[in-house]
């Protein structure tokens, strides 16, 4: 009897351990994540996840906002989605991208740059020469630059490089003689011959257009001459040659903060603004205002 009973005894265990087996056999997996929870790798790029990576630049209004417009289709196609950020002034643009705020600039020169970086204490680079604006001299209240009236008023811009700029193309056409030696650092504190007795008023740069009126001359950076409805080809008494230093030394450059130099989004904005098709819409635009650099 007692034989029976072990027997028994072991059957029921053996059938509670085969039930419980096949309990676990069939139990459901968990459920996998669906695919809009799986964290994107930080390898991806947006062609990759099909979302356009943000690309910002600061630009004045005319040419340099103009010109990127053209850019956006090629930079899209990149991967990257072009914003453009207008700066009426010559200041903001280089604070916001020393602040990290905007990845590029483009309106300024070498020789303007290099003097805010030291102003500002700021570390702006230049990645690429993009275009080169005539500096020139516009008429006024007076219209003859080989009649010019005893004191006549001429307004120039007043930061540092572009103030030079203007005083030596004055001085190019025999207006005014500056101290040799004074280059890109001359100011009116330098002009140590003044045959017409001309009054050089300094303005910041964006104020010179709205002098016209008001002055005998107005000399002035070539994206305000073109916002302001001046071409440097028909409408300046004189300019700065294609063929002189200027066209080098003060050619619009690309900017962006030191660091930034190599990343993908400078280099396809660089390309994207070196390209033929941009070379092509410059000198069809501009027609002399503005001239693509090599």
């Amino acid at each position: 009897m007692k034989n029976i009973k072990k027997v028994l005894l072991a059957v029921l265990v053996l059938a509670l351990a085969v039930s419980a087996f096949g309990c676990a056999k069939n139990e459901p997996a968990p459920p996998e994540k669906a695919p809009s929870e799986t964290q994107e790798t930080p390898s991806e790029t947006p062609s990759e996840n099909n979302e356009l990576t943000k690309l910002t630049v600061a630009a004045s209004p005319v040419p340099h906002a103009e010109i990127l417009e053209q850019v956006k289709s090629d930079l899209a196609d990149k991967g990257y989605e072009l914003e453009v950020i207008e700066f009426a002034d010559y200041v903001q643009p280089n604070l916001v991208v020393e602040a990290g705020d905007i990845d590029a600039n483009f309106f300024q020169h070498k020789p303007y740059l290099d003097n805010f970086n030291e102003e500002k204490k700021t570390n702006i680079v230049a990645v690429a020469d993009i275009h080169y604006e005539p500096l020139g001299i516009y008429p006024g209240k007076s219209k003859d630059l080989s009649d010019i009236p005893d004191g006549a008023a001429i307004a120039v811009p007043n930061d540092t490089t572009n103030e030079a700029r203007a005083l030596l193309l004055l001085e190019a056409n025999g207006i005014i003689r500056i101290k040799e030696g004074a280059g890109l650092l001359a100011t009116k504190k330098d002009i140590v011959e003044n045959p017409h007795n001309v009054d050089i008023i300094e303005l910041e740069a964006a104020q010179v257009p709205r002098v016209v009126t008001e002055t005998d001359f107005v000399v002035l950076n070539g994206n305000y001459a073109l916002e302001a409805g001046f071409n440097v080809e028909t409408d300046a008494l004189a300019k700065e040659e294609q063929d002189s230093e200027a066209a080098t030394t003060y050619a619009n450059i690309l900017c962006v903060k030191k660091g930034n130099e190599e990343t993908d989004k400078t280099k396809a904005l660089i390309e994207a603004l070196k390209s033929d098709k941009i070379k092509k819409f410059i000198a069809d635009t501009y027609k002399g205002a503005a001239i693509a650099m090599d």
